[in-house]
């Protein structure tokens, strides 16, 4: 018999809608969410928890590993805003802009992360996009130089 693989990844992504547009708005929420969900799934990964803002997606995902977390996201805005597109969700043609963050949980913080990523509208009340995803840097230790964070609509 021959060793098996067995592996426990659980992996939150964050990443922001194309120029800085707040596109995703309560009419269109539902569908987005739904789409990059199949999309995560078709792909090999399974879906825990998404919530997303109008101008950003949170996800907590279960990471197959054999694809890399930047193949995965890849293919996550790759079929997600093809999808989008082609069901003509908005007027405009939508898109996520270049990079994420990609941050990593063990199985005892999943129901925290899955209740913080639910709750985003609450925490987008008191703390800007920006201020969140550099809160997340700076907790989890990541170097970063402010010229290549995401572009921010509060800039």
């Amino acid at each position: 018999m021959k060793p098996g693989t067995f592996s426990q990844l659980y992996i939150h992504l964050v990443f922001a809608v194309e120029f800085r547009q707040a596109m995703i708005n309560d009419n269109a929420k539902n569908d987005v969410i739904k789409i990059v969900s199949n999309t995560i799934n078709e792909i090999g990964h399974k879906t825990i928890c998404i919530n997303s803002m109008p101008d950003h997606i949170h996800i907590l995902l279960g990471l197959n590993p054999t694809m890399s977390i930047s193949e995965t996201v890849h293919e996550i805005k790759r079929q997600s805003s093809y999808i989008i597109n082609q069901n003509k969700i908005f007027g405009n043609k939508f898109g996520w802009q270049a990079g994420y963050g990609a941050f990593s949980y063990s199985k005892s913080q999943i129901d925290h992360v899955c209740k913080y990523i639910k709750n985003q509208e609450l925490h987008h009340q008191k703390l800007s996009f920006r201020d969140e995803y550099k809160l997340f840097l700076e907790r989890y230790k990541i170097e970063y130089n402010e010229d290549y964070l995401f572009v921010f609509r509060d800039q």
